[in-house]
């Protein structure tokens, strides 16, 4: 026997949004089968997917007191996205940024007489850091050999990558 509420899910805010598989699923560019695999994987499915008791407490997942059973189950975005990503997705906007950030630092590198930035110095600059390690898997999976270090900014720093001996600066002709 499966629990349920009968009260309402919490409120619809920015920090409480309530989704279907198929519509989690979408946020991360995969199927509501997938995604349900990733919640079943980590402990908040049963067997015939329905969430656990813990996962409903926890605030996971809401189940509805409704006939349709596909629909009967709501799961928090903030919390299961949180799942979703520890199993190495991202989300389809993340994954558009990290392809933004990848032609742009590729553009960069090439080179340009008008441009007078390195990718080093765009990343450093503009780009969000939680995407660096992104960034760079996507250079790779490209062939690209660029990569962009992370730079320690107490210290100026640069851990990994290209280092500021082996860039040029490209100036204007």
């Amino acid at each position: 026997m499966h629990s349920f509420s009968l009260s309402s899910p919490p409120c619809r805010n920015s920090h409480h949004i309530w989704l279907t598989l198929t519509e989690l699923g979408r946020h991360f560019g995969i199927s509501a089968v997938h995604c349900g695999h990733h919640l079943s994987r980590a402990g908040l499915r049963d067997k015939d997917g329905f969430p656990f008791p813990q996962a409903i407490d926890r605030g996971y997942a809401y189940r509805r007191p409704e006939q349709n059973a596909n629909r009967s189950v709501l799961w928090n975005y903030d919390r299961c996205s949180g799942v979703l990503r520890e199993h190495g997705l991202r989300s389809v906007e993340e994954q558009r940024l990290v392809e933004q950030w990848a032609d742009l630092l590729e553009a960069l590198h090439v080179g340009s007489p008008a441009i007078l930035v390195t990718p080093q110095e765009m990343a450093d600059s503009d780009m969000p850091h939680h995407i660096l390690t992104w960034v760079n898997q996507c250079l790779a999976a490209r062939g690209s050999q660029l990569r962009i270090s992370k730079r320690n900014h107490r210290t100026g720093q640069e851990s990994v990558g290209e280092s500021r001996e082996g860039r040029t600066l490209l100036a204007a002709s």
